[in-house]
């Protein structure tokens, strides 16, 4: 008599082991897929916080602008006003300022200096000695202009080293005086 093997146990034994196989692969692979997601969510939610923070800009004018007459009331030889951080914004370096100055026939760089030709902090107000436009803290600036005369328009940009530029648009009045309020 022949005897015969079953090998119905066997089968169900490697059937397990292939379901446990795929289960571990399964397990890895979301694991990997979860983990790129995770990393992907937190980029992208650096690159929107990195972003407003880049697209807002944390100075604004506090009060007038006022242009200068030259000595000839023919035309403005300098403007000036005040920053002061907005609410809520963060301390800004402004020597690290880029100012341009932009009318019909000029578009300059104007320099950071204590010469002529160049924009300054003329005075601080509730202010500390750095240069650090902080909470509370107002600066004096003085641009000086390329001579645009009555009735020019122009703009004086500000470029902080972070953050979005702040445009001031203002029109030369009809009439120069020694002191101009500009609208």
């Amino acid at each position: 008599m022949k005897r015969q093997f079953n090998d119905n146990a066997f089968t169900g034994l490697e059937a397990a082991i292939v379901l446990i196989a795929f289960i571990v692969v399964a397990a890895v692979f979301s694991y990997v897929v979860l983990g790129a997601g995770f990393f992907t969510t937190q980029k992208s939610q650096e690159v929107v916080h990195t972003g407003v923070q880049q697209a807002s800009s944390s100075m604004e004018i506090v009060g007038y602008v006022y242009g200068t007459g030259n000595a000839g009331k023919t035309a403005l030889s300098n403007i000036t006003f005040v920053v002061g951080n907005t609410a809520g914004g963060t301390a800004l370096d402004v020597e690290q300022m880029i100012v341009t100055y932009v009318d019909e026939t000029h578009h300059q760089v104007v320099d950071y200096n204590t010469t002529d030709n160049c924009w300054k902090i003329s005075a601080k107000y509730n202010a500390n000695d750095n240069a650090l436009l902080e909470t509370g803290e107002q600066f004096l600036i003085d641009v000086a202009v390329p001579s645009p005369g009555p009735n020019a328009q122009f703009t004086v940009n500000l470029q902080p080293a972070a953050g979005a530029v702040y445009p001031i648009k203002k029109t030369v009045p009809p009439a120069i005086e020694a002191i101009n309020l500009l609208p």
